[in-house]
């Protein structure tokens, strides 16, 4: 009776790990909820668009679609696959930074793109994933005690340190500091020692000042516009002046959809790129914006609870260092349009118009994803 009972239990287990089994376990109310983040950046694109559908929006549609099937496609894999793909997958990217070096198409005064033909590769997107994924495999292949020892970081330093200098190189200083900002929070999630940040912290607030001498000079010039955006506001100071103005004009309710004076006057810069926050609030107020965050807020939850319901190491920290990434995005974009933080250059994700930031963030949420149907999924040390 008990050998029976054992193979019943081995039988359903098969069941449930199958595809099937996978597709039952998955958790569609992310799967909804991305859909729906991607709604209002479609829409959102056609009134950047002064309501033009082929502009910008149906080829934003075109890659979501492509990109979704590539989701839903990494979402039903064995997690030891993405395990066993994550040092490759770092390496592929490097190579990437490398060749953007070599042979990349230059935009806006910056080396930062591939051209495939149908569409321009960012390799530095990519890439933070690719760190993402390879100090999770990294910190999972270690026990607590090997994670404590000083040679623990050599790894991480460079796993972070070689795309960030080649990042730096294009110039990206915006996207290199996110590479850290990544890297550091992998290291925390990871169980890296407390003094190591307080010493970082104290390092980068000393060496901050003498850095400022070595930025380039429209980097200083974004610094000193986000210290006093007035002083220069028909020139540096122009995009985030024109920004908070047609925030501050949405009002309560915002004007309408479709009815941004700002962003049909073109006077507001980017409106469907970097500024994309900025033609939202101004068409639908400070209540669409909240609606906004509460969807975002919504994914992150998600995306933390699924991380934690993970029984492997490499998952949970896959999921939490993904859904962090994510979530720099949003801190990072929306501080930008609306001066708190400096002008950076950093899209809204599956809002605002873009390929690799598309294909690259539907990757890592199908990485999430995979996480939650695999939750049960135990994952070998090295």
């Amino acid at each position: 009776m008990i050998g029976r009972e054992s193979t019943i239990t081995v039988r359903s287990e098969s069941r449930r790990s199958g595809i099937f089994g996978r597709l039952i376990a998955m958790p569609w109310l992310f799967v909804l909820s991305v859909i729906l983040l991607a709604g209002v950046g479609f829409g959102a694109l056609y009134s950047a668009a002064g309501g033009s559908w082929e502009r910008w929006a149906e080829p934003q549609f075109i890659r979501f679609c492509i990109g979704f099937v590539g989701m839903m496609f990494v979402a039903v894999l064995d997690m030891k696959w993405i395990y066993r793909f994550a040092y490759p997958f770092w390496f592929l990217c490097i190579g990437l930074l490398f060749l953007v070096e070599v042979m990349g198409v230059i935009g806006m005064g910056a080396q930062r793109w591939l051209d495939l033909g149908f569409f321009n590769l960012q390799p530095s997107d990519l890439t933070k994933v690719a760190v993402v994924l390879a100090m999770a495999r990294f910190y999972h292949d270690l026990t607590i005690d090997q994670i404590r020892r000083l040679k623990s970081l050599i790894v991480p330093f460079v796993i972070t340190a070689v795309p960030a200098a080649v990042i730096i190189l294009q110039p990206d200083l915006g996207t290199a500091l996110m590479i850290v900002m990544i890297a550091a929070a992998m290291m925390f999630i990871g169980g890296a020692s407390w003094w190591l940040f307080a010493g970082g912290i104290a390092a980068v607030g000393s060496a901050a000042p003498i850095a400022f001498h070595f930025l380039h000079d429209y980097q200083k010039k974004r610094v000193m516009t986000f210290l006093n955006p007035e002083s220069d506001p028909l020139g540096a100071g122009y995009h985030i002046t024109q920004s908070k103005i047609a925030i501050g004009s949405g009002g309560l309710h915002g004007k309408g959809y479709l009815e941004g004076s700002q962003a049909n006057l073109n006077f507001l810069p980017e409106k469907h790129t970097d500024f994309i926050f900025t033609l939202l609030a101004e068409e639908w107020g400070f209540v669409g914006c909240i609606l906004l965050l509460i969807l975002f807020s919504f994914i992150f939850w998600q995306g933390y609870r699924i991380a934690f319901r993970s029984r492997s190491d490499f998952g949970r920290m896959l999921a939490l260092g993904l859904v962090t990434n994510y979530a720099i995005y949003i801190v990072i974009n929306i501080g930008m349009v609306t001066g708190i933080l400096p002008v950076v250059g950093e899209p809204l994700p599956l809002i605002s118009y873009g390929g690799t930031v598309m294909i690259s963030t539907l990757f890592a949420f199908g990485m999430i994803l995979n996480v939650a149907v695999n939750r049960n999924q135990m994952i070998p040390r090295g």
